[in-house]
């Protein structure tokens, strides 16, 4: 069975994920890939961020820009309008959020369109120049607005194409003598598609299977002060996994979710160091720094969109025993792949109880969190809610752990059956 194949490899990958978390790393730091932008990635629901942040091959909802915009087409209310709310390090501070709009609308019974509209705001900042004179509090801000066109192109089948653009505000364009600084844009695109059909697996209840795939944020590189080569990657993201969701009976229902992610962004090579000083070593002639393992994440899109399948860099330098330490390029592309589960409950389509576990490798960044979530439906409104619990060992790893996200949903002009 194509199912069983499926979740054989999640096992392999998480099998090489937990291997990756009892990898003694030493002396040197995880490879971590670092983007510009990065509020663009973010879950902006509570549904799919109750369920390990999966959502390419979910059930579609007015959010599904997120995850897989081919799954609009699918949606059984004629109009959609969504919004979110995440507080963003309420551990920390209280003025931080990421908001989330969100509309769509069917066309007809093979096309829908959707738009949204993303705003991070940093919350109040203090500026200070180089020689710290107080320069005012600023609110830095990034928004995101989305654009989308879904149609069946099959009996069962569904494909999508995106348009994003990106504007990030950080610097306020406040700047010291040795810099001037602008907010960074970025123009960007989606494409997805998405496959959901009865099947007849089981013998005592009713089944669907689907499968999602997507590429998000295929786009420019941006830069914060206009220097064609100081531009640094957006958060382009494959995604791609299945679900199933059982009629458990006439009242009751339950969908299994699984999905991987991984950045299509160059990963980070590994610096050559002086054998005696341990120090990094600079090319006298180019002036950068020499490449020891992996290649030049210096490229662009398309190249580095590619060369994202094969760059890792598979070593690292322990500055505890001076030796280069080799672990693997094939491991640390598998490192690469982000996992998430989802289970999602729901009871005569009005109350719904959600679960799901997200995991990436220590040598990757080390995010692991539990979540949890609910939703209620009356009539025409819609509310969901989510709770994150980090499972990492590094205190505050997560900007949203033990924080409670909201999700308010009108839908109208539903389909009847």
């Amino acid at each position: 069975m194509k199912i069983r194949r499926l979740f054989l490899a999640a096992f392999i990958l998480i099998a090489a994920n937990s291997f990756g978390q009892g990898y003694k790393l030493g002396g040197y730091a995880p490879n971590v890939i670092t983007t510009a932008v990065p509020f663009v990635s973010i879950a902006p629901d509570a549904r799919g961020g109750s369920m390990g942040d999966c959502g390419v091959a979910t059930d579609p909802d007015v959010y599904s820009m997120n995850y897989n915009p081919a799954k609009y087409v699918y949606l059984k209310d004629k109009l959609s309008i969504g919004l979110g709310y995440s507080p963003w390090l309420r551990n920390l501070v209280n003025d931080m959020n990421l908001a989330y709009l969100a509309g769509a609308y069917k066309i007809n019974d093979r096309s829908a369109v959707a738009a949204t509209l993303r705003y991070f705001s940093c919350g109040s900042i203090e500026f200070r120049d180089e020689a710290n004179n107080y320069l005012g509090d600023y609110r830095p801000n990034e928004w995101a607005f989305d654009a989308t066109y879904s149609r069946m192109l099959g009996d069962y089948l569904a494909g999508a194409v995106s348009g994003r653009f990106i504007y990030s505000n950080l610097t306020q364009n406040i700047g010291t003598n040795n810099s001037n600084p602008r907010p960074g844009i970025s123009v960007a695109a989606d494409i997805g598609v998405y496959y959901k059909r009865p099947v007849e697996w089981f013998k005592t209840m009713d089944a669907d299977f689907a499968w999602g795939i997507a590429i998000n944020n295929i786009g420019s590189k941006i830069s914060y002060d206009g220097i064609s080569d100081k531009r640094d990657f957006i958060p382009t993201t494959l995604r791609l996994g299945p679900s199933l969701k059982l009629e458990l009976n006439e009242y009751n229902s339950l969908a299994f979710n699984l999905e991987f992610s991984k950045l299509l962004v160059p990963t980070p090579p590994v610096i050559a160091r002086d054998s005696l000083s341990g120090q990094p070593i600079i090319d006298p002639n180019t002036g950068t720094y020499q490449i020891q393992y992996g290649y030049d994440n210096n490229v662009s899109v398309v190249r580095g969109m590619i060369q994202s399948f094969y760059d890792a860099p598979g070593a690292g330098y322990n500055t505890y025993t001076g030796e280069w330490e080799h672990y693997g390029k094939f491991y640390e592309e598998l490192c690469e792949i982000n996992i998430g589960v989802g289970v999602e409950y729901w009871y005569n389509n009005i109350f719904a109880v959600r679960a799901g576990y997200f995991n990436e490798t220590a040598l990757k960044g080390n995010r692991k969190y539990v979540t949890l979530g609910a939703a209620l439906k009356y009539n025409v409104f819609g509310l969901d809610v989510s709770y994150l619990i980090p499972v990492s060992t590094v205190v505050g790893s997560n900007p949203l752990e033990n924080t409670l996200r909201f999700n308010l949903t009108y839908s109208l002009g539903a389909k009847k059956g």
